[in-house]
Order: structure tokens, then sequence, then C-alpha cells
């Protein structure tokens, strides 16, 4: 399940969301911009950086990091990532905080000793999203989050409440982001599912909706580069660039054609054959 692009989009549409998971949030969460960045020398991918307005000047600069998986150097990386970009924009900022979302503390860095002054301070939140509470009594955005964590049988369940609660309580076109959030966290969940399974999941409509197709021209571009990595090694950067524009019915013939690769000149021929 993608959940780097899932919550991506989460903070996209409501980056205040961060701050309802915060004991002692700052007062002017609704004008903090959401971010994505890049520190190069050595190269570091952030997951989320909330900025604060320009008209604070400095004010406090708030990294995030989305943890679903067992990285046993994780807070070594973070913790890198973060002061490294609080180096260098150091007078744009009078003081950083982190925040690390996990589904569940299983999931944490289990050495975390050497990191013990800054995990029992104030500037490092972890999140343990099993431990907000009942999904249906969160904050609308937040039981999102939840969603990504809970099990597939329950899922469907909790997403149709989710969907119904939606309409009630969210205006447009906030509601509208919320059911295509809730479609992408499901399709992502039930990848294997056709459109008209996902529709009788939900109880709703996904034929005049965009999001289901960009959801699967997503997953299969995502599965494909995975599978061309395996068949023929890693691919340049130009190539990866073609693979990435091309659209479903390019790519569903991509994913046929590639089980007969040898090299990478296979892949290049077929390439320039769908371009044709």
């Amino acid at each position: 399940m993608r959940r780097d692009s899932i919550f991506y989009k989460l903070f996209q549409q409501s980056p205040s969301l961060l701050f309802t998971l915060l004991t002692n949030p700052p007062s002017n969460v609704d004008t903090y911009r959401f971010d994505s960045v890049a520190v190069k020398e050595p190269k570091f991918e952030i997951d989320g950086v909330f900025l604060p307005p320009e008209s604070e000047n400095p004010g406090v600069v708030y990294f995030c990091e989305v943890q679903f998986q067992k990285d046993e150097r994780l807070y070594e990386r973070v913790f890198a990532e973060s002061w490294l970009y609080f180096y260098r924009n150091r007078p744009r900022f009078s003081d950083w905080q982190i925040v690390v979302i996990y589904p569940s503390r299983s999931i944490e860095q289990s050495d975390i000793y050497p990191h013990r002054s800054f995990l029992n301070g104030e500037q490092v939140h972890r999140i343990y999203l099993d431990e907000l509470g009942n999904i249906r009594q969160l904050p609308l955005w937040v039981a999102l989050m939840v969603l990504t964590t809970i099990d597939d049988e329950q899922a469907t369940e909790e997403a149709r409440y989710l969907l119904a609660r939606s309409q009630q309580e969210a205006p447009q076109p906030s509601n509208r982001a919320i059911i295509e959030l809730i479609t992408t966290i499901i399709v992502y969940k039930f990848e294997d599912k056709s459109q008209r399974e996902v529709e009788e999941m939900l109880g709703i409509t996904l034929k005049e909706t965009r999001v289901y197709r960009e959801i699967k021209e997503e997953g299969e571009r995502s599965l494909i580069l995975r599978q061309l990595t395996r068949r023929v090694g890693e691919l340049p950067q130009e190539v990866r660039q073609q693979v990435e524009s091309l659209g479903l019915e390019q790519l569903e013939n991509l994913g046929e054609a590639l089980l007969d690769f040898t090299s990478m000149d296979d892949l290049q021929t077929c390439l320039k054959g769908i371009g044709d």
C-alpha cells in the first residue's frame, strides 16, 4: 500500500492536520504551508516540511516522517535530514520540531538509547495511530490517517461510515477531497479488485470521477518500474521518464511485453514501438 502518497495528499489538502496530533500545537496552525523537500550533498528526501508563514520571520519549522515499516536507522536519518535542512536555512527559523507517525509502537526503531535526550525532550513527537482511539470518534481528517492502518476486513465498513460522515460534516470542496482520499485508500488496500467491485464495496460510483483511473494508472506504473528493474537492471533517468509518461493502455502493453525482456535494448525497442 502506497501510504507515502496518501499522507502527502492528506497533508497537502489539510496542512493543519499534523498539528491536531500534537499536545501543544502552535497558535497559528492555519498559516503553515506544507512542502516536500530534497536536501543535497548528500541527498536526503524529507517526507514533509511544514513551513511557517513568511510574515513570521523567524518561525518554527516542523519536520514530519511517516514510517510504516521497521527501519533500524530511522532516527539517525531523520535527525540528519532535519538538522541539515535547519542548518542551511537557519536565518529563516527560530526553532525546529520533528513529528514521526507510526501505525503502532512495534514499528519503531529498536535501539533508541543514543537518541534518548531528543526522544524524551520537547522537540520530537512520536505518534502511534493505533493509540489515537476509536476511528469513528476521531476528527475526520485524523480518521483518514487511521483508515490506512486498519485490517482489510474492517476497512470497507469504516470507509463507508467516513463517506457518510463527510457528507454531513465537510463542506465542498473539502467533501470532494475526502471522498477521493477514502477511495484512494480503499483502492490501494484492494488492488486486485475491479472498479465495479470497489464501487459496490463503498456504495459510490467512480465512473464519473478521475480518481479510480489515476490510482490504477499510478499502481500499474509503480509495478512495471519495479518489474523492469528486476528484468534489465537499474533504469537510466531518461528511460524512467519515458515509462512514467505512458498512459494506462500503454503501460498495460509494456507490462505484457516485459516478460520477454532480457536486456535494456529490449526495453528501449519496445518503448520506441509504443511511442510510434
